[in-house]
């Protein structure tokens, strides 16, 4: 499979890459702005040959012992490894960020591929005590179905490995919804798996737009799970569309992630995780650090070293570069409005603009004198944008760290112990981390959030595997009386 950047690109149903209904929607690369291809737009109809394609193959499946399963899942992983660069290649074009970031984030794949491949032989359950000392009670894994999956754009590869993987494990089949902006890296990931002869039908790629597609599968009471990585507007909506059949829902909506630096901090330190957190992939990270809280004693000198930083950041496509581009015109300017709405009630401190005339680069950009009560500080910017923050104490941090909606991700910088302590029972959220960047996850490690963030489901790691199973108590009672001992 030797992968080049389609000028046409379908949905992925039965194995095999299909078009229908002749309606089609532009993809460009953000690093140019020009138009690289046209992208099957998806219906109903689509949605629907989907799912019963992925019934029908989700069956076999299910009956398929798991450590064959998991044994299939390995042989994803080594088939993509073997078409790693090709695959990076694809993510380049779509994202504009750099090849060395394509090819890192499908390590970052491959890594969870391995965990969930071994998970296969762990798959444990559980043996319960009965009053009834002739009762045997356990509890056992099961799969759930045909469930519908629904990526993020700013990591493509390694989102679809956090979900498809634990699904195909679990005994399930999975609908993927790929995301308008990264529309080929979907399909290329369904060719590998079909590559490793991964049964036809237990994966699927639909293209599309969310009333158009993601609704439809949403509602459809054949769809048992429902996993999104999206904003909290298509939460909801999901939410609503699946309330009727009671679908399992898992939600991962964002986060304004802080980042606090006590004045007993690692400056240096603190500030290599600040200019980290808050501008890998653009800022396109739900985890990133879009509020930087420092205490009042060492602002100022905080600041300076975190400037210095910043400023030497360089934006471009190239290996060398530290930022790439945004995802889409439209994200561009949605970006750019909020920088120049900071403008106007706060101070930049650096950036604030787009770089270059093609492309849809945005300068590393920050702000002080900000509201932590303002509008700007509780939305999601997404993008290289943060905030900087004063606190009078330890209270005062926490206390702002705290106000937000989204409740996802959050770091403290100290010394202290006590401090450290206090942060990770007093701060709000899924993630606490001291002395680090407030993003960064590994296969085995649940990452999850609460609030605007989240609904308490948590992904990759092994408690992936309770939302996409389900626990079976069997329960077996026999007569002693009535067992021969001859």
């Amino acid at each position: 499979m030797k992968e080049k950047y389609p000028k046409k690109i379908g949905h992925w149903i039965n194995d095999k890459e299909v078009t229908s209904g002749g309606r089609f929607f532009e993809k460009d690369n953000p690093a140019n702005g020009e138009i690289i291809a046209r992208v099957a737009r998806g219906s109903e109809r689509d949605v629907q040959k989907a799912i019963r394609r992925a019934e029908a193959a989700q069956k076999s499946w299910a009956q398929t012992p798991v450590i064959k399963r998991a044994d299939k899942i390995r042989e994803i992983v080594f088939k993509l490894q073997e078409k790693k660069k090709e695959l990076a290649e694809i993510i380049f074009l779509e994202l504009g960020k750099s090849l060395k970031n394509a090819l890192a984030e499908i390590d970052a794949a491959l890594e969870c591929g391995f965990f969930f491949a071994g998970e296969g032989r762990r798959f444990y359950g559980e043996v319960l005590p009965s009053a009834n000392e002739f009762k045997h009670v356990e509890l056992a894994r099961v799969p759930i179905g045909t469930g519908a999956i629904i990526t993020s754009f700013n990591n493509p590869a390694a989102g679809i490995c956090w979900k498809a993987f634990p699904a195909l494990l679990c005994g399930n089949a999975v609908i993927l919804k790929s995301h308008e902006y990264t529309p080929y890296t979907g399909i290329v990931m369904a060719k590998i798996f079909k590559e490793a002869d991964l049964p036809a039908g237990l994966f699927s790629v639909v293209q599309g737009f969310g009333p158009e597609v993601v609704f439809p599968l949403a509602a459809d009471p054949r769809i048992k799970f429902i996993s999104l990585t999206g904003s909290v507007r298509t939460a909801r909506a999901i939410i609503k569309a699946s309330a009727e059949n009671l679908t399992k829902v898992s939600i991962e909506s964002g986060g304004k992630n802080p980042l606090i630096v006590c004045d007993d901090a690692d400056l240096e330190k603190a500030a290599d995780a600040a200019v980290a957190s808050a501008f890998i992939d653009a800022g396109q990270r739900c985890a990133a650090a879009s509020r930087i809280i420092v205490f009042e004693k060492v602002y100022e000198k905080f600041k300076k070293i975190f400037l210095g930083k910043v400023n030497k950041l360089k934006v471009g496509k190239g290996d060398d570069d530290d930022c790439g581009a945004v995802i889409s015109k439209k994200r561009f300017d949605e970006i750019l409005k909020d920088i120049a709405a900071a403008k106007k009630v706060g101070k930049l401190l650096s950036g604030g603009g787009a770089i270059g005339k093609t492309g849809y680069f945005i300068a590393p950009t920050v702000f002080e004198r900000i509201s932590p009560n303002s509008e700007l500080s509780k939305k999601e910017i997404f993008g290289p944008v943060t905030f900087l923050y004063k606190a009078h104490d330890f209270k005062s941090a926490l206390s702002i760290a705290n106000n937000s909606d989204y409740k996802l991700a959050g770091s403290i910088h100290t010394s202290s112990l006590s401090r450290a302590n206090k942060f990770i029972r007093n701060f709000e959220a899924g993630v606490a981390r001291v002395n680090g960047p407030t993003h960064g996850s590994e296969p085995h490690m649940p990452f999850g959030g609460v609030g605007l963030s989240g609904n308490g489901w948590r992904e990759p790691g092994a408690k992936a595997l309770d939302f996409y199973s389900e626990w079976k108590q069997i329960s077996i009672e026999y007569d002693p009386a009535k067992i021969n001992e001859k």
